[in-house]
């Protein structure tokens, strides 16, 4: 599903460039669940920007779906985000003014969809999630976890094979990042890659496969037979 090949990506600093990723080579298999991990500054996030055509990179190629992605137009990069790939995020990224409905129908808004499918799907992923009760509630009247699932049917409305995830139990208690580490469990099982950002430990433990990232690169990839790093991990 996910295949780079040298993928640079340098930032601009006061006294140059700094690189926030260094020529990543990476595959992830179609129906993986993947925690990425690294402290700040490793170059996670970064990686995961990339993945999700959230952002640009200087050199490499990207391949998602077997479809070279690395020279696109911002509006196929945008169909393509809104095709294959949902969003999970720390800080939920919900709209304040719109309701919990309405945030989880956004992308199918922006794929031109009629508004009654557009509501029956939000509001069937939103029971689904034990929501049937908020659908109407802003979320400055929900809970931190509650917020998440809004996130989370968000990511799921347009049936995309690939959610990525952003620390997405940063801002929770452990009871709560727990609810939200089944539903990706169980998001993964009926079929789909999962890919998470995190410096939990507990979340990385969640995946089949752990991806140590220091100083813009990958120095250690566990779990897939064949692709570990010889280079020390180094704690921090």
């Amino acid at each position: 599903m996910i295949e780079l090949r040298q993928l640079t990506k340098t930032y601009p600093m006061e006294n140059g460039r700094v690189e926030a990723l260094r020529r990543i080579d990476l595959n992830v298999d179609e129906g993986e669940f993947v925690a990425v991990v690294g402290s700040s500054g490793s170059g996670k996030s970064t990686l995961l920007n990339m993945l999700g055509l959230l952002d640009t990179w200087d050199s490499g190629a990207y391949r998602l779906n077997g479809e070279d992605v690395s020279n696109l137009s911002e509006g196929r990069r945008a169909r393509a985000r809104n095709r294959s790939i949902g969003f999970v995020f720390q800080s939920f990224h919900l709209l304040p003014t719109k309701r919990a409905w309405e945030n989880v129908a956004l992308p199918l808004t922006y794929a031109g969809t009629p508004r009654r499918d557009r509501r029956a799907r939000a509001m069937a992923l939103l029971d689904r999630l034990g929501l049937a009760d908020r659908t109407d509630h802003l979320p400055s009247e929900l809970s931190g976890g509650q917020r998440q699932r809004v996130a989370i049917a968000r990511a799921l409305v347009t049936d995309p094979p690939l959610i990525l995830a952003d620390e997405p139990t940063g801002n929770l208690d452990s009871k709560t990042t727990d609810d939200v580490l089944k539903l990706l469990e169980e998001i993964h099982r009926e079929g789909r890659t999962v890919v998470v950002v995190t410096h939990e430990e507990e979340v990385a433990q969640r995946a089949a496969r752990r991806i140590v990232m220091q100083d813009a690169e990958i120095v250690r990839d566990d779990g897939r037979e064949g692709q570990k790093s010889d280079r020390p991990e180094e704690s921090g």
